[in-house]
């Protein structure tokens, strides 16, 4: 089995936890023996870092990689698996449906779906699990942390999901490993990296979004270390909207 190294930030990208799991979801369904289903499911809430984390897979394991979007028909999201394969689309929904299952089995390279979600409300659950049985590829689902739920209406769908793995909120060891990519010329105490960790409430971006705030505002202060005293009451992001001043 080949996993991702949880230790150490590859150029531009920090190892955080939902990477590594995010690849072991993808290694169950490619390991997998001939006997069990070839579907996975990784889910969670936005901003955990989780389309992050599949790019970064999708790369690393050679898979096909599509983002969905809420406008999406089934033909829609056939050319847009096709386009990622680099395959000239057939004119016909079973036609392309059959040219994505084909290159799938012939290459072995698995498919990442990201935001399922929006193919479950477009009503095309059924043509991923068309894909799965005519290649049989490991194919890995991403989506919101109602995903599970939401595919338990589709029990021919949910049946064949060898394991649901849940992204995981941002740790204080996460933290860490993003401060040298969104905070490289400043150093920050743990301190204020929890600090940072307990107002992100779980969120990887919240956390990303103000290690660069920091930056910023300790490179102008003229700090190359920065710990919660010293930060002291300055704002930092939390997601919420801002106060309406009164006065």
């Amino acid at each position: 089995m080949r996993e991702i190294n949880p230790t150490v930030n590859s150029p531009g990208l920090a190892q955080i936890a939902n990477l590594g799991l995010c690849d072991i979801a993808l290694e169950r369904a490619l390991s997998r023996t001939a006997s069990l289903p070839g579907m996975v499911c990784f889910y969670g809430p936005s901003g955990y870092g989780k389309s992050m984390s599949a790019a970064w897979v999708a790369n690393a394991r050679r898979a096909y990689y599509v983002q969905a979007r809420s406008v999406w028909s089934k033909k829609h999201t056939l050319k847009a698996i096709l386009a990622e394969m680099g395959i000239r689309a057939a004119g016909t929904i079973p036609e392309m449906a059959d040219q994505v299952a084909e290159e799938l089995a012939a290459s072995g390279r698995p498919l990442i779906i990201d935001e399922m979600d929006h193919l479950v409300d477009r009503g095309a659950v059924e043509l991923v699990r068309d894909i799965y049985e005519a290649s049989q590829a490991a194919i890995l689902l991403i989506g919101e942390e109602m995903l599970p739920t939401k595919l338990k209406k589709y029990e021919r769908v949910h049946g064949r999901v060898l394991s649901w793995v849940p992204a995981q909120p941002v740790s204080l060891e996460d933290a860490r490993r993003l401060a040298p990519i969104y905070c490289p010329k400043v150093q920050l105490a743990d301190d204020l990296l929890g600090h940072l960790v307990n107002l992100a409430h779980g969120s990887v971006r919240r956390v990303a979004v103000n290690l660069e705030l920091v930056a910023e505002t300790a490179l102008t202060m003229g700090l190359d270390l920065v710990d919660r005293a010293a930060w002291g009451k300055r704002e930092l992001y939390t997601g919420e909207a801002p106060k309406r001043r009164v006065g």
